[in-house]
């Protein structure tokens, strides 16, 4: 079965037909359970996210802060597994027919098997793998399974990435390319700022690929900033913060969706 890497490429064609960047949300998968987590991924599609990424729960995210770290650790301790984060692509894609796409690090993958891990994101309806530790260069055998699967490869870019390197890392990727809009880890940001819009033009110069910015995106100010310079506006911290404030689930879920829905209209009022 192909994975739904087209799906992927013509959400992003027709948010940029409609003069719009597209909504991004991340959610990691077993939090605050795994039907929670589901529930968490429709409902921020609900709210208005055109494409969502599914963290998959690691023990050394080097990427992420704390407020990720927190809800990484509560599925840890909940006892997710790769299985788990397969179901929760398949249900929320089932259920509402957006891109899904799963986030990791690379050593869940090398340890579970490149070959059965695309073959099982692609069965589960996955659109692809932001992978934001694998270098380039070794991303071959990766790339040659995501392929055969229909699955799209992103890799992130950061403020750091000389020219020479940004097209090296746009020549190998497929659906889109991650901009990180500054240097560190994930979390809620008073500004997104000019690095960003200076990486997002310089990733352009190298390749016809949609460039979508994360990392510090929390409001509908910010995500109209950004939807000014970037193809896409990915949201992460600011959705698991509102799942870890809230009273109960029911209350996390009402509060998702309504932060979707206030990010949503931001990416229109660029």
């Amino acid at each position: 079965m192909s994975g739904n890497i087209e799906l992927l490429n013509t959400t992003l064609a027709a948010t940029r037909a409609a003069g719009r960047a597209a909504l991004i949300a991340y959610l990691p998968a077993g939090f605050p359970t795994v039907d929670g987590g589901i529930e968490a991924v429709k409902a921020a599609i609900a709210g208005g996210a055109d494409i969502v990424e599914i963290g998959l729960p690691h023990s050394d995210p080097v990427l992420d802060g704390p407020v990720i770290q927190t809800a990484d650790d509560i599925a840890l301790r909940g006892g997710v597994r790769i299985a788990d984060v397969m179901r929760t692509v398949r249900e929320a894609h089932e259920a509402t027919g957006v891109p899904i796409l799963v986030m990791t690090y690379w050593n869940p993958i090398d340890r579970y098997g490149v070959e059965r891990f695309t073959a099982e994101l692609a069965e589960a309806g996955g659109a692809g793998c932001i992978l934001p530790d694998l270098p380039v260069q070794e991303s071959a055998l990766w790339r040659e399974h995501a392929d055969k699967h229909g699955l799209a490869t992103v890799f992130v870019v950061a403020p750091s990435s000389q020219d020479a390197r940004l097209a090296t890392i746009t020549a190998a990727g497929s659906g889109f390319v991650y901009a990180a809009s500054l240097m560190g880890v994930t979390g809620t940001r008073a500004s997104v700022g000019a690095q960003a819009q200076d990486l997002v033009g310089r990733t352009r110069a190298t390749t016809d690929l949609p460039v979508c910015v994360g990392l510090g995106v929390s409001n509908a100010a910010q995500a109209a900033e950004v939807a000014g310079f970037a193809d896409g506006v990915i949201v992460g911290s600011a959705f698991v913060k509102a799942m870890l404030d809230a009273p109960d689930e029911a209350a996390g879920l009402a509060a998702v969706r309504s932060l979707a829905g206030e990010l949503a209209k931001g990416v229109r009022k660029h």
